[in-house]
């Protein structure tokens, strides 16, 4: 249970880090933009994640190099959300990732 719990905690991570995206994007200035970009941003990423990452993608990645682009990723979220002036939530962010990979590297589940 706690191995399909962890899975789910990633699944969740995987969501935070795409409306992470989202918020830095209409947190922008300007009238078009911050649309565009909340628009464009998770959009990237759910194409590199679709694409490289994920369990059933055509062209996934081998590890270790995977788990950098995810974790790199996650970076990229936690710092959007710390530009959009959400710090807490992004040290957060940051904090459950890092768990998460420390229990994916425990369980051996990087490769499901």
């Amino acid at each position: 249970m706690t191995r399909s719990a962890n899975l789910a905690f990633k699944f969740v991570l995987e969501l935070a880090a795409l409306a992470a995206l989202a918020i830095w994007g209409a947190s922008l200035s300007g009238s078009v933009v911050p649309v565009v970009v909340a628009i464009a941003a998770p959009l990237a990423m759910a194409l590199v994640w679709g694409v490289w990452c994920a369990p059933r993608a055509s062209r996934r990645l081998p590890m270790p190099v995977r788990a950098v682009v995810e974790l790199g990723v996650f970076a990229l979220a936690a710092l959007a959300l710390a530009a959009a002036g959400h710090v807490v939530w992004a040290v957060a962010l940051a904090a459950a990732t890092a768990l998460n990979a420390a229990l994916l590297t425990t369980f051996d589940q990087w490769e499901g």
